[in-house]
């Protein structure tokens, strides 16, 4: 409950930060797009000062080489060859400037990216299951993409923009300082408008990444639920739930584009106005002889590069607005506690070897929920295999999910070795214990790649030899290519019950301690269920096992049977002993023999 609270309270704080404090977050996290800043903000100095070389020189091709009763020709060509110069090196600045801030930006987004998938990661499975797969892959994809879009264009914009308002004012403000007053007076107004121009901006586009993860997530969830959809005729059905995401997305992007486009119309006017009365002071001015013709046109060239970065900051504040939208869902990520968290280099790194298992008080209740585990106690010897039986919701599942350490309880401890489960290093944890889920899921690739997953170091030659101790030589030497069979995604070319002999065959190549079987018998046909017995057999010989039973036989071959009821372990023993004796077991083994009777 108070991890949620905690959860609820950093997605606020991250809600309501600044754009400027989430700008600032973003550069922490990645450091790699300050790499080189220095020369890339003096690269970007040069390239904007070029800009201001045309006007510069036309005020003095004008004032100087067409003062006297005939034109200047040496001057003026003298003139024209130091602009073309100074034009080609501003251009080579721009070309420098782009590498390095484009190489910076994909340092730092592939390093935001990488840090945002491994929090995930890291997050609990009950974190995870808060939220849809497919909106958590946006937040690492697509909201990345958009700070990506910011910081290559945007972030460039923003920086020559700057460079060029300041240098054009500056320059505007020596050539005359009446008629700078008079655009700096036109474009107040709207300079005074922008912080809230702003917040309207940042809700609007904050709402778009929002409708873009919901997009992507139903879209997801569609791809992989097809063969759902196709069996139950629900095409129709999917169809207007995506159309309705899709639509959501365009509405929301469509409020955010009318918000921006508002703002081209009234720079251009504004824009306008400050050119006119420019002209009209100036003339006046030049009649009077406080300003020379070459100013005056070098002026109008200077307001157009001052009117320039004003008309883009409307894209660039666009770009800028979804880019801190996606930093923010990105940062939502980020700092969302990781409460099931690696104890790393502090932790206990445990001996191979057999291991020991320990329920002390254990209860566990998910948030804003009522309890589903109620102080279970319960000791597991070395190299024994505990059957895991009760109805569906006795809680034998969360049982599972602490004893792997998916989640941590709420009250208790789970001790293997002796030493509390939270203090134990992943690496040492997941090494010597495996779970094998009921999915038996398996990655694109090849039959080999899946089996040797928990052992990237395992040869062609060690997975033979596993599959021959697991006897399981006849069912790889029907396979099409053998061990360099593929799988397909979700290892959908295989049957479910091969996909379950492949997950055991990776669990039996890790080696563990410790093998935790979900269910790992369930659903699979009568020739694959006699594979699997005997695969089974040989994975859990000489460890300890814990398996949740769904099936008769898991129960009778187990050493001990731990039955489980409305949160508590009501009976455990062998069982021939417990199927003697009234109660839970008793009953559930009636079940289960009466449908195998019925079957």
């Amino acid at each position: 409950m108070t991890t949620r609270v905690e959860e609820r309270g950093s997605s606020l704080r991250t809600e309501q930060r600044t754009a400027l404090g989430t700008f600032r977050r973003g550069l922490e996290l990645s450091p790699e797009f300050r790499t080189g800043l220095p020369v890339t903000l003096l690269l970007a100095v040069f390239a904007t000062l070029g800009k201001v070389i045309v006007p510069v020189a036309v005020q003095q091709v004008i004032d100087r080489g067409l003062r006297g009763a005939a034109p200047d020709m040496p001057f003026i060509r003298n003139a024209v060859i130091l602009c073309a110069v100074a034009v080609t090196l501003t251009a080579l600045c721009g070309y420098l400037m782009n590498v390095r801030l484009y190489r910076s930006t994909e340092s730092g987004l592939a390093s935001l990216r990488g840090k945002g998938f491994r929090h995930v990661h890291d997050l609990s499975v009950l974190t995870q299951n808060t939220e849809r797969r497919g909106a958590l892959v946006s937040r690492v994809t697509s909201d990345v993409d958009q700070i990506s879009t910011f910081m290559q264009w945007g972030g460039l914009m923003v920086i020559i923009s700057l460079g060029q308002l300041l240098i054009a004012s500056v320059l505007m403000a020596v050539y005359s300082w009446q008629l700078a007053l008079v655009v700096w007076g036109c474009f107040l107004p709207v300079v005074v408008m922008l912080p809230r121009f702003q917040r309207w901006v940042a809700r609007a586009y904050t709402e778009v990444r929002e409708r873009t993860g919901d997009m992507l997530a139903a879209v997801s969830e569609s791809v992989v639920g097809s063969a759902v959809i196709r069996a139950y005729g629900s095409e129709e059905r999917t169809a207007r739930r995506i159309d309705e995401a899709v639509n959501a997305q365009r509405n929301a992007q469509s409020r955010a584009q009318k918000i921006i486009a508002f703002t081209f119309p009234i720079t251009e006017l504004v824009g306008a106005v400050a050119i006119a009365g420019v002209v009209l002071l100036g003339v006046e001015l030049g009649i009077g002889g406080t300003i020379s013709a070459g100013r005056l046109v070098a002026f109008l060239f200077l307001i157009t590069l001052f009117i320039s970065p004003l008309q883009t900051a409307t894209e660039v504040l666009n770009d800028a607005q979804n880019a801190v939208a996606g930093w923010r869902r990105v940062l939502g990520v980020l700092d969302t506690p990781a409460d099931v968290a690696d104890p790393g280099p502090a932790g206990v790194t445990l001996p191979r070897g057999s291991i020991t298992v320990a329920f002390q008080g254990v209860g566990y209740a998910y948030p804003d929920g009522p309890p589903v585990l109620h102080d279970v106690s319960v000791d597991i010897a070395p190299r024994t295999r505990v059957a895991v039986v009760g109805e569906t919701g006795s809680g034998k599942t969360t049982f599972a999910k602490l004893l792997t350490r998916l989640m941590d309880p709420t009250s208790g401890r789970v001790l293997v070795d002796g030493v509390d489960l939270r203090k134990v290093r992943f690496s040492s944890l997941r090494e010597r214990i495996v779970m094998v889920p009921q999915d038996g899921f398996l990655f694109d690739g090849s039959l080999a790649d899946n089996i040797r997953y928990g052992r990237p170091a395992a040869t062609d030659d060690d997975i033979s030899l596993a599959m021959t101790e697991l006897g399981l030589t006849d069912w790889l030497e029907g396979l099409p290519a053998g061990l360099s069979t593929s799988v397909g995604q979700r290892g959908e070319s295989l049957s479910a019950g091969e996909r379950q002999l492949v997950a055991l065959a990776r669990a039996y190549l890790a080696d563990p301690d410790l093998l935790l079987l979900d269910e790992a018998t369930s659903a699979v046909d009568p020739a694959t269920e006699v594979r699997l017995a005997r695969a089974l057999d040989g994975v859990t010989r000489g460890r300890t096992a814990v398996s949740i039973a769904h099936r008769l036989s898991t129960a009778e071959a187990a050493d001990e049977v731990l039955v489980f009821e409305h949160g508590h372990i009501v009976q455990r023993g062998p069982h021939a002993e417990l199927v003697r004796q009234d109660g839970v077991y008793a009953d559930l083994y009636a079940s289960w023999t009466s449908g195998a009777r019925v079957s």
